[in-house]
């Protein structure tokens, strides 16, 4: 029962963290479009969007955090901790309890996009609206392989593996 309570309230964290950006830049992205946009605000903004939709919607969330949160859920199941259940969102992001190199990079990159925010939130229209569509696609993106990553994790069978490892430390059970 605790590995089940872990799975509904990490997944549901994920799930309601990603999706409250999503709901929260949509007004501003669309805001850039109450004005007319020139043709390079064009330019700027499909290519942004490309740039985006590949590097953190394939490459950031797709083949990285997605598989990591949907293996790190069914660790989760299959191991439930009380401490792990409690704050397992921020388990299954890997923000402890996860190999101390991923620690570090996860921190780093929790303060880059930190910053990131805080520089473009200093943006006027069309180029915030322009950097929040890129941004908005990357993470609906990584809302919906989350969703997929878990279903193929909770799926998988002994013949057929989930290929992604939940990377805890090497003292845990596997």
């Amino acid at each position: 029962m605790l590995g089940i309570i872990g799975v509904v309230w990490g997944l549901g964290g994920v799930v309601l963290m990603l999706g409250y950006a999503v709901v929260r830049l949509f007004p501003v992205t669309m805001a850039a479009f109450e004005q007319p946009l020139q043709w390079y605000h064009w330019v700027c903004l499909i290519g942004f969007v490309v740039f985006m939709a590949y590097s953190e919607g394939y490459r950031g969330f797709q083949q990285a955090f997605s598989p990591r949160v949907a293996a790190r859920l069914k660790y989760l199941y299959d191991y439930p901790r009380p401490w792990h259940v409690v704050l397992s969102p921020l388990f299954c992001m890997g923000y402890f309890y996860i190999q101390r190199r991923r620690r570090i990079a996860i921190y780093i990159l929790t303060l880059g996009i930190i910053a990131i925010i805080l520089a473009v939130k200093l943006l006027s229209q069309p180029w915030r609206g322009i950097i929040d569509a890129g941004v908005l696609v990357g993470l609906t993106w990584g809302l919906v392989t989350v969703l997929v990553s878990t279903q193929q994790a909770f799926s998988a069978t002994p013949a057929k593996p989930f290929p992604y490892a939940p990377e805890v430390p090497d003292d845990a059970p596997s």
